[in-house]
């Protein structure tokens, strides 16, 4: 038996692949550490700004939110522009552009002297944004439509796993060897993502002259359901919002309910990474459920599980419960990044797909640049509780928004 067992494990991993099954696979390790690369830093970064200046409580709180949305802030602005690029010159070049060009950046944060510095190195971090969102466009293109559900979902547990436990590798390594060391580990991390898109990214690709591409106002002709591919942008920006409402306090957060005591850095880290083991075993599945019953009834799930989740946080009195429920959150992001990106694949033209994510891009961005300051504002106002209360309130709006911008494909589905 187990002899059989290695045999059909050995036929299944050697037999002959299709190029969007290779690609998948390339990809799915470069998003992975290109979430790690991106996120090594988060638990810290609170802590690191700290060490930079003498800050009151309310300063830390708003230089913290402006570091964190500095980022994203440019991104917003940027992507389209990236996208439009992508479409015209192919989605290999900036996988190429965003890798090599953030791992130059953030190895260079090791290295400011004071908080301005290390906002404007953030505020640059955002022009060499847009590896996973050409990652995704790359393999959905390449995809059968069938199965663009599972297969970017399993695409999405690289980025979103490589993300969530980036803190803990974060949180270990800053424990060991300081904070500054860590931005250089992050930045050789990216470099290994720059040399894998490098030599082992495959697209098949005809470069398109600028008076081909269609206008977006074409685009969006072209679009079956405009207002699902547009709402789920919208979605998009308020589940990131969502999620990074939280970034700027859960290291400040986890200090308060550890009373001072205990290694904050390597507690943060374990606390932000927990979600990862979840999202890593239930993306896939949410995928394949998503291809059968419809990926917007799993985004709405979701989302359900999130607002029961998130509010629930304000109230824990240790880390262990706060840990818990972070797991919870896990299973709730498998549920929502996934079924948006296939919502979008499914129901957007394959030539205008780095257009068509760049514009996603831009409101997840747009997303990551106004949670952490909705973040930093309620926390200076009602304390760190009080970001988990609201951030519950707008997932729920988010819901809402979802039941209304899909409710024609499910009537459609009915018939």
């Amino acid at each position: 038996m187990i002899a059989l067992f290695f045999q059909r494990l050995k036929e299944r991993i050697t037999r002959p692949r299709q190029r969007w099954e290779q690609n998948l696979i390339v990809l799915w390790f470069g998003t992975f550490m290109a979430g790690i690369g991106f996120s090594l830093v988060m638990p810290f970064m609170s802590l690191y700004i700290d060490t930079l200046g003498d800050f009151t409580p309310q300063a830390l709180n708003l230089w913290s939110g402006l570091a964190f949305s500095a980022t994203f802030l440019v991104t917003t602005l940027i992507s389209p522009w990236w996208g439009r690029l992508a479409d015209q010159k192919g989605r290999k070049l900036m996988l190429l552009r965003a890798s090599l060009g953030m791992a130059v950046v953030i190895g260079m944060m090791g290295l400011v002297t004071n908080v301005y510095q290390l906002v404007g190195l953030r505020l640059l971090q955002g022009v060499f944004s847009g590896y996973i969102s050409n990652a995704t466009a790359l393999v959905a293109t390449g995809t059968p439509k069938a199965r663009s559900g599972q297969v970017l979902g399993t695409l999405s547990t690289g980025a979103v796993t490589g993300q969530l436990l980036g803190p803990l590798l974060g949180g270990v390594t800053a424990t060991a060897f300081g904070y500054r060391t860590t931005f250089f580990i992050t930045a050789s991390v990216l470099f290994v993502v720059f040399l894998l898109s490098l030599f082992f990214v495959h697209e098949e690709f005809t470069p398109v002259e600028k008076e081909a591409l269609q206008p977006a106002s074409a685009i969006l002709k072209e679009l079956k359901y405009p207002h699902v591919v547009i709402g789920m942008f919208v979605t998009t920006m308020i589940i990131q919002a969502s999620n990074n409402s939280i970034s700027p306090i859960i290291s400040l957060y986890i200090r308060q309910l550890l009373g001072g005591s205990g290694n904050v850095t390597l507690v943060s880290g374990i606390i932000a990474s927990i979600p990862g083991v979840a999202t890593l075993l239930a993306a896939p599945r949410m995928g394949r459920l998503g291809d059968r019953i419809g990926s917007e009834r799993v985004l709405a799930a979701g989302l359900i599980l999130a607002i029961i989740v998130y509010f629930p946080m304000a109230f824990v009195s240790n880390v262990w419960q706060l840990g818990i429920l972070r797991f919870l959150i896990g299973v709730s992001d498998a549920c929502l990044l996934p079924a948006v990106n296939a919502l979008i694949t499914k129901y957007s033209p394959h030539h205008a797909a780095g257009r068509i994510f760049s514009y996603n891009q831009s409101f997840q961005a747009t997303g990551n640049v106004f949670g952490p300051m909705i973040g930093s504002s309620v926390s200076s106002f009602f304390g760190y509780r009080g970001v988990f209360i609201s951030t519950s309130f707008l997932v729920l709006l988010n819901y809402l928004l979802v039941r209304k911008n899909t409710a024609e494909i499910q009537h459609d589905h009915k018939k």
